[in-house]
């Protein structure tokens, strides 16, 4: 499948908010909860645009993962950029219909040459213990393990760690 990542944009709201509703249980498996006031849209787009307000300021970059006909397959971010250290920190998800297909290898392989681009040489990244898939799609792209924490939580009744990672430009 054909995909692009595109910066995220105010007119993104109304399709945004859907696929985020529509994976919303999927993705709870998966990260902790954003609570049920996310899931409200008013409140939705209230930060959506503290979100386009960090990006407009560079604290952190935005993406949608699509189809090259438009529709949103996942989201891809690097947020707390610290531009003195050349760094960022990763966070993406892909829609539970579109697991499985490489869309989260490829997105991220877009998204660190756009940081190369940008003068990243560092990009951090954490998931959990639990979360193969995404350890695999880290380490696919050149992410390296640092450690596993120490610091267990609960998450849907199980204990779970998180692992954390670093990608640095050659």
């Amino acid at each position: 499948m054909e995909i692009t990542i595109e910066k995220l944009r105010y007119e993104d709201a109304e399709e945004l908010f859907d696929f985020e509703c529509e994976n919303r249980w999927y993705f709870e498996k998966m990260v902790p909860s954003r609570g049920d006031e996310y899931y409200d849209f008013d409140t939705f787009m209230m930060n959506h645009k503290k979100l386009l307000d960090e990006q407009k300021q560079g604290l952190s970059y935005f993406y949608l993962i699509k189809k090259t006909t438009g529709e949103i397959l996942g989201r891809i971010n690097i947020v707390d950029v610290d531009e003195s250290r050349h760094l960022g920190f990763l966070g993406y998800r892909v829609g539970e219909k579109h697991t499985g297909q490489g869309i989260a290898n490829k997105a991220l392989r877009m998204l660190l040459e756009n940081m190369k681009e940008n003068g990243f040489t560092k990009v951090l990244a954490k998931t959990t213990d639990h979360n193969v898939a995404s350890q695999k799609v880290l380490e696919k792209n050149g992410f390296k393990k640092l450690e596993t924490s120490d610091d267990d939580f609960i998450m849907h009744g199980e204990t779970v760690k998180f692992v954390k990672y670093a990608w640095v430009m050659e």
